[in-house]
């Protein structure tokens, strides 16, 4: 044991309990290896006929002031949150029309792991998996869309700079939403953040969805929804954390690694749901290419099981 591990030890537990006391505070971690040969009944419908209602309503609400800022507020209002856990992301979790990979703890690839590896993680629940565009996404990726893309794209909205603001989204993960309180940095949070942003765009710009009109047009009388959102204009292998290696730090990964390694079973059983094509991968790879991703590919199972001749 290194001199002051004990101290940093002591230190970090503390913090923990002191923030675990915290009344707002809800945090986890995903687990996307869990049964992920289990099928899952897309979730797309579902929340996509909540998000269109709640664009609707927001249109309704701010008929009367023309104000792209009430518009993002009140969608935010209804779907988002001011707490740890958005509305909508809440209820993808406890919904009875949304199937969920639940994950018990017990079983998750955080189990066992020290509390001064795993910090905030060793506190709390592991949080569920779902299908949205056939791609299976953890629910905390809905909070991430929608109040960390607000956040991105506000601080867009100041500079015009996408760059910038994907700087200060990647600070965010960087801190006590990411790596500083869990030894994670999560690249799919990151890509979820920066599509939330988009989303926002997406509301009042013809062609950030390719080829497609905005979502609402502003008129003399009001705003008209000109179409309905699609979460599958968003989703993408990218939310995939399997697929989109999360990059562990110094302390997390000589723990969290053989967790992950012990799934090379179900990778030899079912491949086609460990990978990612080829041209998808370097298409987004490059789109995304300035969101300060972390180089994690070694962690993909193909690659990871392929190291260790388990492949």
């Amino acid at each position: 044991m290194f001199p002051g591990f004990r101290f940093l030890s002591r230190l970090s537990a503390l913090l923990l309990l002191f923030l675990a006391s915290s009344a707002t505070l809800h945090a986890y971690e995903l687990d996307p290896y869990y049964q992920r040969l289990t099928p899952l009944r897309d979730a797309t419908p579902v929340l996509n006929r909540e998000m269109n209602r709640a664009i609707a309503d927001a249109a309704e609400e701010c008929a009367s002031t023309r104000s792209e800022r009430c518009i993002i507020d009140s969608i935010f209002h209804r779907v988002g949150g001011h707490h740890w856990v958005d509305h909508l992301e809440s209820w993808a979790w406890h919904s009875p029309e949304v199937q969920r990979i639940e994950t018990p703890r017990k079983a998750s690839i955080y189990y066992g792991i020290p509390f001064w590896a795993s910090r905030n993680s060793y506190l709390f629940k592991v949080g569920p998996i779902i299908s949205v565009a056939s791609v299976r996404i953890g629910t905390d990726k809905i909070g991430h869309f929608l109040s960390q893309g607000r956040k991105y794209n506000l601080r867009w909205r100041k500079e015009r700079d996408e760059a910038q603001a994907a700087t200060w989204s990647a600070i965010t993960e960087r801190g006590i939403f990411g790596q500083m309180t869990t030894g994670d940095y999560s690249n799919a949070d990151l890509v979820a953040n920066y599509e939330g942003h988009r989303f926002y765009r997406e509301l009042f710009e013809d062609d950030i969805v390719p080829g497609r009109k905005a979502l609402l047009r502003r008129t003399r009388s009001g705003w008209v929804v000109q179409r309905d959102f699609d979460w599958a204009s968003h989703v993408n292998a990218y939310w995939d954390e399997a697929l989109n290696a999360s990059y562990y730090d110094v302390l997390l990964r000589p723990f969290i690694e053989p967790h992950i390694r012990a799934y090379c079973g179900d990778y030899r059983r079912a491949p086609e749901q460990y990978r990612i094509d080829p041209a998808e991968d370097q298409r987004l790879g490059e789109r995304y290419a300035f969101l300060h991703l972390r180089e994690a590919h070694e962690l993909r199972l193909p690659n990871l099981c392929a190291s260790t001749g388990t492949d």
